[in-house]
């Protein structure tokens, strides 16, 4: 199992059935901007077979491209980002979510949390591509977010995002830029229809939806349809 440890500025990784990590990226209770520290990393996703992960660093405005045999203190490799906070096509505006799908597309999938938007991203690459939400511009019509965190993409490259500030959960279907709301009523509330700031998505095989529902203190199920 593989942590990450905001407030410690490290990532951890746990062998199955032990109580003892070890620092795999970062340095412990150090942030910085050194390619060898984070400043408050926030989401990461592992390729398929596990040998690359792929953080993002909050406040350091970058992914980070780390060996999941990594040790503490090993450098790790920007592969997005790094310019800065911004709204620019080569800035990330604090990133939370990720996705990468190697086998279906060759780009990173990035929630940029500040600044209203998520980007396309190949890794290395000095820039990116807007493909959900005005970057700079909250809104709760189906074309802009509001702080969005989590993010997933499908087989079909659809992508959904959760949409924190908005409490629902948005798909764009590949090429669109326009979101159908999928979860959520927009609102907060506590019902079984709705979210309040919710942060986290995932998939299980049958792609049943799994939601953190973070101010309701919950996870929510939601069946394929």
């Amino acid at each position: 199992m593989y942590v990450t440890d905001c407030y410690g500025h490290r990532l951890q990784k746990f062998i199955n059935g032990s109580t003892v990590g070890v620092t795999i990226a970062g340095i412990t209770g150090s942030n910085g901007t050194a390619l060898n520290q984070f400043n408050w990393l926030r989401y990461f996703c592992l390729d398929p077979t596990e040998t690359y992960l792929y953080i993002n660093d909050n406040s350091n405005q970058r992914t980070m491209l780390y060996r999941s045999n990594s040790t503490t203190g090993t450098n790790g490799t920007i592969v997005a980002g790094g310019n800065s906070n911004g709204n620019s096509n080569i800035q990330l505006h604090y990133p939370w979510g990720i996705h990468y799908l190697p086998s279906i597309s060759t780009d990173m999938y990035i929630a940029n949390n500040a600044g209203h938007s998520v980007m396309r991203w190949t890794p290395g690459a000095s820039s990116g591509i807007f493909v959900a939400g005005t970057a700079g511009v909250s809104g709760s019509n189906a074309t802009l977010l509001n702080s969005p965190m989590g993010l997933k993409i499908d087989a079909y490259l659809n992508i959904y995002v959760v949409d924190k500030g908005n409490h629902r959960v948005q798909m764009f279907c590949q090429n669109s830029s326009l979101g159908i709301t999928i979860v959520g009523t927009g609102i907060a509330g506590n019902s079984t229809t709705e979210l309040n700031a919710p942060r986290s998505i995932a998939f299980d095989s049958s792609m049943n939806m799994y939601i953190g529902d973070t101010g309701n203190v919950r996870v929510q199920k939601f069946l394929k349809i």
